[in-house]
């Protein structure tokens, strides 16, 4: 009876880190269901794994609430690693797998760390560089391919090669999409890199404080294409590996088709992240026709 009730125990946190991903990752869901069956359930309580850890500041009502979720996701790794149980389905399903598969402890380590130390930034405590911007997005982004990869048995310096390309691409245009989401909290352009916004005549002085003043629209629109712009040779860089990237590493490799359709929607707008167009269907596009950019993608091996 123990060993059923386990098995569905486990069964029901696999469900729960299906849901949470299609809820709050709906594209990336979408991406995760092109994965060879053997490779889902992992894929998936990995992507669930990322779902928590990056809305753990958006839904605490006190952003020290938030901190103390992704605290508790830091030491929660630890005792996933020392086999110890937890009641959380999430973290009940990421264990499973970290017990069937060889998981690397310091990249679920690393994404945990990136985002605590994001959520430590006061909201004027802007980054310099947009180097800083690609780091942050491989430390949460890059890592979580990584381990799918490492999940799936797929060893592969080409491959990793790629998926740190996509991972800095998908994170950095992440950041530009939820550009209008952090401006309803008031603290959205600490995302812009002071060298960026100074630049493009986005950076102000104000009470011996550096601060993103968006008078200029066209000054924040040239921004984001800069930025874009970064993302944009690193999917270039990405797809340079293709032809020595294993076939079966290229399904891991997908959230490099989301990441260009976000390209492509920015460049439609103008670059304006405000634009409502964005926020229609995925990512600016119907799903229909997302789904097919998607489908083909898989269907001929590439990413």
């Amino acid at each position: 009876m123990s060993g059923a009730f386990a098995s569905s125990g486990i069964r029901a946190a696999f469900s729960y880190c299906v849901q949470q991903v299609r809820n709050y990752d709906y594209h990336h869901y979408l991406c995760l269901l092109e994965l060879p069956a053997n490779m889902r359930k992992a894929a998936f309580a990995l992507r669930a794994f990322n779902v928590e850890t990056a809305r753990a500041m958006d839904v605490a009502s006190d952003p020290k609430i938030g901190l103390m979720r992704l605290l508790w996701w830091q030491e929660a790794i630890d005792n996933i690693f020392a086999n110890k149980l937890i009641e959380h389905p999430t973290a009940q399903a990421l264990a499973s797998v970290i017990s069937e598969h060889t998981i690397s402890k310091s990249w679920l380590k690393r994404s945990v760390e990136a985002r605590i130390n994001d959520a430590r930034r006061e909201v004027t405590d802007i980054p310099e560089t947009v180097e800083e911007l690609e780091k942050y997005a491989e430390d949460t982004v890059s890592t979580l391919l990584y381990t799918t990869l490492q999940a799936g048995g797929i060893r592969s310096t080409a491959a990793d090669h790629a998926a740190s390309h996509i991972g800095k691409a998908s994170g950095l245009l992440l950041l530009l999409k939820s550009l209008p989401y952090h401006a309803s909290r008031n603290f959205m352009f600490s995302y812009i890199p002071s060298e960026v916004a100074a630049k493009h005549g986005l950076l102000v002085q104000q009470g011996g404080r550096s601060e993103i003043c968006l008078d200029s629209r066209e000054g924040l629109r040239d921004a984001v294409f800069e930025i874009a712009s970064v993302a944009n040779a690193h999917l270039q860089k990405a797809r340079e590996f293709a032809g020595t990237v294993p076939a079966e590493a290229c399904p891991v490799l997908l959230p490099a088709v989301p990441a260009q359709l976000t390209l492509d929607s920015l460049s439609r707008v103008q670059f304006d992240v405000f634009d409502p167009r964005l926020t229609r269907g995925i990512l600016g596009i119907p799903p229909l026709w997302f789904q097919l950019k998607l489908k083909w993608h898989s269907w001929r091996g590439k990413y």
